[in-house]
């Protein structure tokens, strides 16, 4: 059996930037392992801007951001494998992996999750209807039309305001495609507000917030949907129903952390984030596993998946080193949060970096962080909303006053 000291899964920005991380920080024995033909990730296809700000504070197309890190990557010489699948990874961190040539397998002493997400699809959301060619996800639409070169359809319907929805409803329209409007099933949109502004209202695409399709028909194509406005509940109002005519409906109802791999190897996964549960370090409960990137939880840009596979480098170097600390203390999400992460940390961190999403967009509350029912900070909050991850960072001097839990709460006052 091969042994390995690093194993990554998964080349895209969070495996990417943790393995030159590692390679600067002295460690040789790396293998980063990618499922397909070229390293990357889900950038390759993402060719409009809006990348890099926060990283390189410059702005730049996804194959650019992509090709910066695995210039540095080759630069490094840094092993990896191509069209590789892992099959399985056992709680001793045995890694199965399927290649062309052959299965084999490899004894790594530390894994890094990093295989990012996979889009919700029809059957996730049960649509109701007829099943007809022209139903597609959003990012299926996108890597068809900038990768391969096909429009997928003329007159077409976007059900969910997720970013890769509106991205694409802008990418259709200058690809001389029709964007009969886009629908939202809750009554705000869950996109970024750059978004919205560039993709939906520089190019006049109606947004119709608090509406859902109830049914799309078709006999070999999709021929219409039948869009419905829905209650307080999100239930459908059929009384409102209406048709539109489409032969094409794309699907940007939200990404799902892709953890098929993490759950064979026993990592126990936090129901809120769909991702694993993790300390301060990004470490999962098996020791010597840790997860970044959008595996871990979906985030809004790029650049914070970069930094966050960063972290993991520094915190493999640490674990490598014996300096990593298994004293775990929990922390809650409670009030209209969302999620919060990491969901515990080590009592011997330097500071806390705590991110988390809110339930409903909120124009003013209070951040309140509590250990054992009392009050460590309480900070005032302005125009928060579930499509933004918000982060804050809790000093030493408070880490120390905790003792049993840690509890972050948004509250009105």
């Amino acid at each position: 059996m091969k042994k390995n000291k690093i194993v990554i899964i998964g080349g895209g920005s969070a495996g990417l930037a943790c393995a030159n991380a590692l390679r600067q920080k002295g460690i040789q024995d790396i293998l980063l392992i990618e499922k397909e033909d070229e390293l990357g990730g889900i950038l390759n296809q993402c060719i409009h801007n809006g990348f890099g700000l926060h990283l390189y504070k410059q702005e730049l197309t996804g194959p650019m951001y992509a090709q910066r890190n695995i210039d540095l990557f080759m630069q490094l010489e840094i092993p990896y494998i191509l069209n590789a699948t892992v099959l399985n990874i056992t709680e001793d961190k045995i890694i199965t992996i399927s290649e062309p040539e052959g299965c084999y397998q490899i004894q790594a002493e530390v894994i890094v999750l990093a295989m990012g997400a996979r889009e919700r699809t029809r059957g996730n959301i049960q649509i109701p209807g007829d099943r007809c060619v022209g139903v597609w996800t959003a990012g299926v639409a996108q890597k068809y039309l900038n990768i391969e070169g096909y429009l997928v359809g003329k007159r077409i319907f976007i059900l969910g305001s997720g970013d890769i929805g509106l991205i694409m409803a802008r990418r259709l329209t200058l690809a001389r495609a029709k964007v009969v409007g886009v629908a939202e099933i809750m009554p705000y949109s869950n996109g970024l507000t750059r978004n919205i502004v560039q993709c939906l209202h520089d190019y006049d695409i109606p947004l119709y917030l608090s509406t859902t399709i109830t049914k799309i028909t078709g006999h070999n194509r999709v021929e219409s949907i039948t869009l419905c406005q829905v209650d307080d509940q999100r239930r459908p109002m059929l009384e409102t129903a209406r048709e539109v005519e489409v032969d094409t409906v794309l699907l940007s109802v939200g990404l799902i952390p892709d953890n098929v791999l993490s759950e064979k190897a026993s990592v126990e996964i936090d129901h809120r984030t769909k991702g694993p549960l993790v300390d301060s370090q990004l470490m999962t409960n098996i020791p010597g596993v840790f997860a970044c990137g959008n595996v871990l939880h979906i985030h809004d840009l790029v650049d914070h998946v970069s930094m966050e596979g960063m972290l993991v480098a520094d915190s493999v170097v640490s674990y490598l080193n014996d300096q990593h600390f298994v004293q775990r203390i929990p922390v809650e999400a409670k009030g209209e949060l969302n999620y919060v992460l990491p969901q515990y940390f080590d009592t011997n961190s330097e500071s806390l970096l705590i991110k988390y999403r809110v339930t409903r967009p909120k124009s003013k509350a209070f951040l309140k962080i509590s250990s054992n029912g009392k009050t460590l900070v309480k900070l005032p909050k302005v125009d928060l909303h579930p499509s933004e991850m918000q982060t804050f960072q809790l000093p030493k001097v408070f880490l120390d006053k905790i003792n049993y839990n840690l509890v972050v709460e948004l509250c009105d006052e």
